[in-house]
């Protein structure tokens, strides 16, 4: 009997100071593992100054690029342009936060294409002329009514694409539209024709009706 209960008083022992030697360590590698957590998130890898530098060279290498190869990339006309600004936005990503993931260095690199931006856009405000030509002028690709081949061959577009333009903006049919014109955005600006092209045709359906009329009227007095 005694035995048993001196087991069983060993045993307890044993799980009391097993669970004691757990708190303990559980204790010891908290503020490790907090401190470890703390350290990824907000000390940088990296010196604050190539944080700094790297967005904005990233910046003005996109608006160039940009402005090289034409509008229709902001368009977005097929699924290849789409795939191409999805592409370069995963590319230059790395080119951005470099070796270092930390929120610092995120908020950091944020603030600083913020920053740039917003620079850039009070000097061109104040210099027109300068924003002129970056972003490039508008280019005509319907006037009154006709398919300007030159400026679609300027911004390798087709006449499906173009069709596909207007038929997003509400036109049924191409002939609708009388003037279709890309801004250096990438937007659309189309003015339909007035009136539209079916109710022209009605109009003039109607004309002939009556002139016709009138003339077998003027054939039945004759005939009288």
């Amino acid at each position: 009997m005694r035995a048993a209960m001196h087991l069983a008083y060993t045993i307890n022992n044993v799980l009391c100071n097993i669970k004691f030697r757990r708190a303990a360590a559980a204790k010891a590698i908290m503020p490790g593992m907090l401190a470890k957590t703390l350290q990824d998130m907000f000390v940088l890898n990296l010196p604050i100054l190539e944080k700094i530098v790297r967005p904005i060279v990233v910046y003005f290498a996109i608006v160039i690029l940009l402005r090289i190869f034409g509008k229709r990339e902001l368009a977005q006309l097929n699924p290849f342009d789409l795939v191409v600004l999805l592409s370069v936005s995963n590319t230059v990503q790395n080119a951005i936060i470099g070796d270092d993931n930390s929120v610092t260095g995120g908020v950091l690199g944020a603030l600083s294409l913020f920053a740039v931006n917003y620079f850039v856009v009070r000097f061109l405000f104040r210099h027109r002329r300068l924003d002129q030509i970056l972003q490039g002028s508008p280019t005509t690709l319907i006037s009154c009514g006709q398919v300007v081949k030159e400026g679609l061959a300027k911004e390798l577009l087709t006449e499906s694409e173009l069709v596909a333009v207007a038929h997003k903006q509400g036109f049924e049919d191409i002939r609708d539209v009388d003037t279709c014109v890309l801004e250096p955005g990438g937007n659309f600006f189309i003015k339909g024709k007035t009136p539209p092209v079916d109710e022209r045709q009605h109009m003039e359906i109607l004309k002939l009706l009556g002139e016709v009329r009138d003339r077998i009227v003027q054939l039945e007095k004759r005939v009288q």
